[in-house]
């Protein structure tokens, strides 16, 4: 069976797409997610961040508080969130490699 793509990997393959939808993104991402139906928590900042070339983000996460938040459950059950392996494996088919190491070369 097929792995089914989450909704923040549907966003990802859009803005590979679709330039126009990736300018929306970039300019106003809260609103650009909640159209989408991806909304953020109250009071949470969404910051988009492109690769290129020359140029690789590594996002450092919050540091685990030894107890799983309301969203982060969420994650696991298959809701909005997308793994850090997840994000590098797509990366890396963009990059045609194979291993979940980020391409920083």
């Amino acid at each position: 069976m097929a792995e089914q793509e989450s909704p923040l990997q549907k966003i990802i393959t859009r803005c590979w797409e679709d330039e126009a939808f990736k300018e929306r993104l970039l300019a106003d991402p809260g609103a650009t997610l909640a159209a989408e139906g991806l909304q953020a928590p109250e009071g949470v900042t969404v910051n988009v961040a492109v690769d290129s070339e020359d140029v690789r983000t590594l996002v450092i996460p919050l540091p685990p508080t030894g107890e799983l938040s309301d969203g982060e459950l969420t994650g696991v059950a298959g809701g909005l969130e997308i793994t850090t392996c997840r994000y590098i494996e797509l990366v890396n088919h963009i990059h045609h490699t194979e291993d979940c190491t980020p391409p920083l070369d």
